[in-house]
């Protein structure tokens, strides 16, 4: 008798096992979800005396290990991001977002709701923050259509800039 019963609560038993094996089975045949990433990207450079007071980077030079933030509002107007980064050894800041999220993706997008500001240069002789393709107010994001793509890995790649500071003293200009 207890084996007959045994035998019931095993066969009532069995297809709740079922379902759980086919969830596991599914699950590591699945492939792994692809992980989104958003970058952005750009240039810090000093800016010449040459061409102070204009938007031109000619004569200019790229500064090693400046800083600048990458500030991204809600579309409640609420900072929902800010990250400073800095710039390699030849001017280049390489910024991924990580943690950005976004809550509405067409009010929160990243072309919407994200500015790219300086913050402070490593040269003391160019150390001068200027607006220079609105560095001071905070540069907007431009879509390029770069994306990195990896088996399991996808990065969408904005560009901003290029952003200047500029020398504190410049030598007043002759005409001759």
């Amino acid at each position: 008798m207890a084996i007959n019963q045994l035998s019931v609560a095993f066969l009532l038993l069995l297809p709740l096992a079922i379902p759980s094996i086919s969830a596991y089975e599914n699950a590591a045949t699945r492939p792994a979800e692809k992980k989104v990433d958003v970058v952005v990207e750009g240039m810090v450079y000093c800016q010449s005396c040459d061409h102070y007071g204009s938007w031109s980077f000619n004569g200019a030079e790229p500064i090693p290990s400046a800083k600048v933030s990458v500030i991204c509002k809600n579309h409640k107007k609420q900072v929902s991001y800010n990250k400073a980064y800095e710039t390699n050894e030849h001017g280049y800041f390489y910024a991924q977002l990580d943690g950005f999220k976004m809550d509405n993706n067409i009010l929160d997008h990243p072309l919407q709701s994200c500015l790219v500001k300086l913050v402070s240069s490593p040269l003391a002789n160019c150390s001068l923050l200027s607006n220079v393709n609105y560095g001071i107010n905070g540069a907007p994001l431009r879509y390029e259509n770069k994306v990195l793509r990896g088996s399991h890995y996808e990065a969408v790649i904005y560009s901003a800039g290029p952003l200047a500071f500029r020398p504190a003293h410049c030598s007043p200009q002759t005409h001759i």
